[in-house]
């Protein structure tokens, strides 16, 4: 592609300028004054490394609360005498606790138990047996809810099983004991 062709007339010329033909010229698509602009190749900034590896240390801070988290509720944790939450802090003397059970277990038969009672009701009736089988499943979010110092802050935690709004209550009635 560096021939030029030869069916042009002279008269019209698109594209890169022709190259000089000097060994120092620029090509094409590079910029023709001495300072690059954006998205051309530039000398590479000088390298200090924080470590001997090379690898960069994060900076480290301290805990915000003064100590380990006593409690945590979804994203409300109780450190020492405040709670933090992403909305901020708030005193934990005082604090109104709140849960409100949004889930629900619903029972019903598996499609496999239908097709073995199908299958086996040839032998005496005893496939119907299969149709006793039931599954349950639990599906929501227990809410959470925190007031304290004029702030109020609603987190919500999903039910894994039944037992999740027992396991919540705990930790909410722990939560109201350090509250007092």
């Amino acid at each position: 592609m560096s021939e030029p062709n030869p069916y042009a007339d002279g008269e019209y010329k698109w594209g890169p300028g022709q190259q000089g033909g000097t060994p120092g010229s620029p090509a094409y698509g590079y910029p023709q004054d001495a300072t690059p602009g954006y998205g051309y190749p530039q000398t590479p900034p000088s390298y200090q490394p924080t470590l001997p590896g090379g690898v960069a240390v994060p900076p480290q801070y301290g805990p915000v609360g003064g100590g380990a988290p006593v409690l945590c509720l979804g994203d409300i944790t109780v450190v020492g005498d405040q709670i933090i939450t992403p909305a901020g802090t708030m005193p934990l003397k005082g604090a109104v606790w709140n849960a409100m059970d949004m889930s629900r277990t619903e029972e019903k038969m598996p499609t496999v138990a239908i097709v073995l009672a199908v299958v086996f009701f040839v032998l005496c009736f005893l496939g119907l047996l299969f149709l006793l089988m039931k599954e349950k499943q639990t599906t929501g979010f227990v809410q959470v809810t925190v007031t304290s110092g004029g702030r109020h802050h609603s987190t919500l935690i999903p039910a894994t099983g039944p037992d999740t709004i027992h396991w919540v209550m705990g930790q909410l009635n722990y939560a109201r004991s350090l509250s007092m």
